[in-house]
């Protein structure tokens, strides 16, 4: 179980490698295009700001283009820290970081399936004090993604988070994959069958209580995923399919470190544009000179390959002031806020 950003323009290839946008590339015509006389490009009220970066106005051109209408998302926990939310890995501030009060032999036990079986009560605390839809609401990265599909561009949203934000921020469950599974259902860990989410719910968040299977007694969980478990089935079915389908990808908040999901990325088509808005450069992504800070080698991927660093949700906001799409954004997020 686990979860979790450049600038550049149409300058020289030393300029676009310091300011994070890809160089100038015969092989995809589509970004290359976009590299050259980016001052000009106009989109939205907004555009031109000379405070924007030009890896987000390029991100923009590509959007508005009417190309890509395909577009497949990968989320992690990175995008629900704004929501209050810690992530996992963030030394310091990250969940498995802060998990000292449940006295577990190692952080990860609190997701470990046989762990659960025998002391489920950590797993119940922590539940009950972050089980969606309580307290946290949807950030506009969460809306955003609810917005593509609104536009008709959403292929499919593939989220290793277990919060259900973006669900709660308005994407159908037919464009979602949740990776590691979610709260809306319960089953037993000892049989398999089914339990009534809601009386899972309420078991875990009134009374604090490990739910128990009425037929055989075992302890029963909500269905996301634990370590020793395998992916939902419906990760397995479409991944394929849209993963050849899509035209165009955007990783947000991920440290691409929790497998299968961190391979999605790399099955998508070699030429199809691949974005990253993260807090730093990670997976197979490469900055404008081919270079991978973990892996030192060149690879002609990083011309198709576009990285902004920082907070996701002003990343998110910028491109949406570019693209026009400020003020639904805004309607939107406010449209889901809990308080």
């Amino acid at each position: 179980m686990g979860k979790s950003k450049s600038q550049g323009g149409s300058h020289s290839l030393e300029d676009s490698a310091n300011n994070g946008v890809l160089p100038k590339s015969k092989k995809d015509d589509d970004i290359s295009s976009l590299t050259e006389g980016l001052n000009s490009v106009s989109i939205g009220a907004n555009a031109g700001s000379d405070d924007v970066p030009d890896a987000i106005k390029c991100v923009a051109d590509l959007i508005s283009s009417n190309k890509y209408k395909n577009i497949v998302v990968l989320s992690g926990a990175g995008i629900s820290c704004n929501a209050g939310i810690p992530d996992f890995r963030t030394e310091g501030t990250g969940l498995y970081d802060n998990l000292q009060k449940y006295n577990l032999p190692y952080p990860e036990a609190v997701f470990d399936l046989s762990f659960y079986k025998n002391n489920p009560d950590p797993f119940v605390q922590l539940a009950s004090e972050l089980w969606p839809g309580l307290k946290h609401s949807p950030t506009v990265t969460h809306s955003f993604i609810a917005l593509l599909e609104k536009k008709g561009l959403l292929l499919r949203n593939y989220t290793q988070n277990i919060d259900m934000l973006d669900v709660l921020a308005g994407v159908s469950e037919d464009k979602m994959i949740e990776c590691h599974g979610h709260f809306r259902t319960a089953s037993c860990t000892k049989c398999s069958r089914t339990f009534d989410g809601e009386e899972c719910k309420h078991v875990i968040v009134e009374e604090k209580k490990v739910p128990k299977c009425k037929h055989c007694g075992g302890y029963v969980k909500p269905d996301i995923v634990f370590f020793g478990e395998s992916l939902p089935t419906r990760f397995h079915k479409f991944v394929k399919h849209d993963t050849m389908n899509a035209d165009l990808l955007i990783v947000m908040g991920t440290s691409l470190m929790v497998g299968p999901v961190n391979m999605i990325p790399e099955m998508v088509r070699r030429k199809i544009p691949r974005i990253l808005f993260n807090r730093e450069l990670v997976g197979t992504f490469k900055k404008p000179n081919g270079m991978n800070t973990r892996r030192k080698s060149y690879d002609t991927s990083a011309q198709r390959d576009i990285f902004h660093g920082g907070d996701c949700d002003e990343s998110i906001k910028s491109l949406c002031a570019l693209l026009g799409w400020e003020d639904e954004l805004n309607e939107l997020n406010a449209s889901t806020r809990l308080d």
